[in-house]
């Protein structure tokens, strides 16, 4: 004969009043230092939580496992509530252990093992079920996304038990400001987690991998992430490279004009003063790279490149000197400015000396008669000659000579 559930529980129960009754009869004195030891068990959600019950003095008193509705699971090696999940494990006079697989967060609560002495000794368990969060997913993200947009990205995970944490990564970085929220489930017992990373599109973060992660004590150490690759398009950055830093006549020169830009730039267009190209056999451009043989002077000038996308356009400019092979170019020569210097010193004291001199001449100037006169040379002393140069003065020409 097959006895219904509930009317096996009452006798289960039963039995362990009547052992309860024989134990205190019997084994009154024997049992006072008997007590049930148990501690508490976390599991994660679907995993198997297992429960034990030791006695460390027992003189063959029973032992039993009820669950937080006060249903017995287990009186004895004796199963009362028929669920396939509860399992025995070990059964002696010191130790009653169980095991339930497959838990759910309907298990948590606490559990009670009893040890049938008089009056019956219990204790307590606590089963701690963790809510294993979802995958997290990104949302927000719309490509491709221009330079200088604003984005607002993501994460949510849902069914954490405690509330997940949420951290944000670009290229292995950790990104600090972010805000986030945490919202319980309709169950009440999960909640659902997420956070937002609000940014402005920027070049450097084209290919640049933004990751969501989600960590939980019930993963494990091993975090759940979800990953979005950023695409942003931007304006071409333009720079010039030359193959010759000091060209010189005759020389030839190779200007290759880089561009980066997203999508990528169209073939550049180069040009010299505004104009076009001035000597097309001379000046030969393939694809990005322009390349200009037997420099000369006409050769100097302002030369551009340009990139463009449909994004935007943008140049940049390179000055070609074009070098005379004769001209010493870095030899240590002459310091001209110093010639220069001494030679003006030398012109100023010259011209100062003129002056000087000029001025000298002018003080000293007069004018003076000579005793000579036209007949005195034939006269026959000296006395006669004076008087005839005398009288000779009279219609003589004054001699004039300057004196210093």
């Amino acid at each position: 004969m097959r006895l219904k559930p509930g009317a096996l529980l009452r006798f289960y129960s039963l039995c362990g009043i009547l052992v309860q009754v024989a134990a205190t009869k019997n084994k009154g004195r024997g049992s006072q230092g008997q007590f049930p030891l148990t501690q508490n068990v976390t599991v994660v959600e679907g995993g198997t939580a297992n429960l034990t019950c030791r006695v460390d003095q027992n003189d063959n008193t029973s032992l039993q496992w009820s669950n937080p509705a006060q249903q017995t699971l287990y009186f004895d090696d004796k199963k009362a509530l028929r669920d396939n999940r509860i399992e025995l494990v070990r059964a002696s006079w010191h130790e009653l252990s169980i095991s339930v697989s497959d838990v759910s967060l309907s298990d948590e609560g606490q559990y009670t093992c009893s040890l049938f002495t008089m009056p019956v000794k219990t204790s307590k368990a606590f089963l701690t079920v963790l809510g294993v969060p979802e995958k997290p997913q990104i949302t927000g993200f719309t490509s491709p996304v221009m330079e200088g947009e604003r984005m607002q990205l993501t994460c949510k995970t849902s069914g954490s038990k405690p509330a997940a944490d949420i951290r944000w990564f670009k290229n292995d970085k950790e990104v600090k400001d972010v805000k986030y929220l945490k919202e319980e489930d309709e169950n009440r017992k999960t909640f659902t987690v997420s956070s937002t990373l609000d940014f402005l599109a920027d070049r450097n973060d084209d290919g640049a991998v933004v990751s969501c992660r989600v960590d939980h004590e019930s993963l494990n150490s091993t975090p759940q992430i979800a990953m979005q690759v950023l695409e942003i398009h931007y304006t071409p950055l333009v720079k010039i490279i030359s193959s010759n830093s000091w060209p010189e006549e005759g020389q030839s020169i190779v200007l290759t004009c880089e561009s980066k830009g997203k999508p990528m730039p169209e073939p550049v267009l180069w040009t010299k003063d505004g104009g076009e190209l001035p000597d097309p056999e001379r000046m030969v451009v393939n694809g990005r790279v322009l390349s200009i043989s037997f420099l000369n002077k006409t050769d100097n000038g302002t030369y551009r490149c340009e990139a463009k996308n449909p994004i935007g356009r943008n140049s940049t400019e390179y000055v070609l000197i074009v070098h005379d092979p004769n001209g010493f170019a870095g030899q240590t020569g002459p310091d001209h400015a110093l010639i220069g210097g001494i030679v003006a010193v030398v012109v100023f004291v010259t011209l100062c000396s003129i002056i000087l001199l000029g001025r000298y001449l002018a003080r000293h100037k007069g004018t003076y008669l000579t005793n000579e006169a036209k007949g005195a040379e034939d006269a026959p002393d000296a006395d006669t000659a004076i008087i005839n140069a005398e009288g000779s003065q009279v219609n003589a020409e004054e001699k004039k000579e300057y004196f210093i």
